[in-house]
């Protein structure tokens, strides 16, 4: 996992976006605005003890596997431009790649965009509340496992979502940090 601060460009989404010079982003910093990180071993997911320890401890009770690539999702161009939309969810959100690669790019205390790169093994999660999109890497491919607490819920919600209590509460927790 890598993460910096993006630069402004209109260019491919799927291009690194680094700034010049670049500014590195620390998993420190990614920790005070509420987003988790772990590296596994996506070879044993399967059976994965320290997963299931993961598991257990935050309540993560569903799962699911998904294959991002041209060939396997259909629209594959239209959902990536629909990942891509600025968005949040009223629950957190927790990825777990485990083949290929993609960006998650998350809004930091003072809106500016940080992405993080992950790739096989990276495990993630991003708060309920926080400003988020996805976009594949230039290989356009990524298997990853989608973790839920409960009943999985899909439902993402664009900028401007403010309003919503999930936001405030988010917005109120960085003010703690």
């Amino acid at each position: 996992m890598e993460a910096w601060y993006m630069d402004d460009s209109d260019e491919d989404q799927r291009l690194p976006h680094k700034l010049d010079p670049n500014q590195p982003v620390a998993l420190e910093e990614l920790q005070k605005i509420g987003v988790f990180y772990w590296k596994l071993n996506a070879d044993i997911y399967e059976n994965d003890p320290e997963l299931e320890r993961i598991r257990k401890e935050r309540g993560y009770s569903y799962t699911d596997i998904v294959n991002i690539r041209k060939d396997t999702l259909p629209n594959y161009e239209e959902k990536l431009k629909m990942f891509y939309e600025e968005h949040l969810h009223l629950d957190d959100e927790i990825r777990y790649i485990l083949d290929g690669r993609g960006y998650f790019d998350v809004r930091d205390k003072d809106d500016r965009w940080i992405r993080i790169a992950m790739s096989k093994g990276d495990m993630i999660t991003l708060p309920a509340g926080i400003y988020h999109r996805f976009t594949m890497d230039d290989t356009n491919y990524a298997k990853a496992m989608r973790l839920f607490v409960g009943e999985p819920v899909w439902k993402a919600y664009n900028r401007p979502a403010d309003d919503f209590e999930i936001r405030q509460k988010y917005l109120n927790s960085l003010k703690c940090t």
